[in-house]
């Protein structure tokens, strides 16, 4: 596949994405391997010429998800002097390509507005784009050395998804539509990076006025079964 025109894209701006999932008992994000370099990077692209930048992110991420659906939130533009890095990026083209001419528009400087997404872990298909060999799924403290200064953007997507999780719940965007107590607190431990008390973490959320509770999830006769709950105003979404 030949690398984009820049006739078709805007030059010096790209996105990339920051896609975290929860497997259930861990925080995860979505991570490519480049063709033939061992290199790993996010997800992320460039816009077209005729294209709003928050439709080019939800087409790139449909793309490598097949979801139309996500919940995405911009959180950051990077524009450091130390993210150009040409002979990185001329190694990736000429892996997929062939010879790359030093004055092609991919090796120029470009900056980056940056998303994190929440997607439904279970949904996913993660599908490699024509520069990768692989996409797939990785701890938050198991992922690989990445390329450029994805690895600050992955810290910087973090510390923005810990920072606003009680202003917007957005923890819910990766759990199901209804959910346990114990479930959302699993969501919170996950993302934060440490236990929390479970009395102190229900009568918190609780206090927050945005939880319906629902009838109790009974799964084989306990006197203990946990109520269900859903966020105000989607329990029938």
């Amino acid at each position: 596949m030949a690398s984009p025109n820049l006739n078709q894209y805007l030059p010096h701006i790209a996105y990339d994405s920051v896609v975290f999932g929860f497997s259930g008992e861990k925080l995860k994000i979505l991570i490519m391997e480049y063709h033939n370099t061992g290199w790993f990077a996010l997800p992320g692209g460039f816009v077209k010429i005729d294209e709003p930048l928050d439709e080019a992110v939800k087409r790139g991420l449909k793309e490598r998800t097949g979801l139309d659906e996500i919940y995405l939130e911009q959180f950051h533009t990077f524009g450091s002097l130390e993210r150009v890095q040409p002979e990185v990026m001329k190694k990736i083209l000429e892996a997929q390509n062939g010879d790359i001419p030093d004055n092609h528009w991919l090796l120029d400087r470009f900056i980056s507005v940056s998303y994190y997404a929440l997607i439904d872990y279970e949904k996913v298909e993660p599908k490699p784009d024509a520069l990768s060999d692989s996409i797939g799924w990785y701890g938050i403290d198991e992922i690989p050395d990445l390329i450029f200064d994805h690895s600050f953007i992955v810290q910087k997507a973090l510390e923005h998804l810990r920072a606003h999780l009680d202003q917007k719940l957005l923890s819910v965007n990766l759990l199901p539509t209804r959910f346990t107590m114990k479930e959302l607190q699993n969501v919170y431990e996950a993302i934060l990076g440490e236990k929390l008390n479970r009395a102190n973490f229900q009568r918190k959320m609780l206090s927050l006025d945005i939880l319906e509770r629902h009838e109790k999830l009974f799964s084989g006769g306990s006197h203990k079964a946990p109520y269900l709950y859903s966020i105000k105003g989607k329990s029938n979404s």
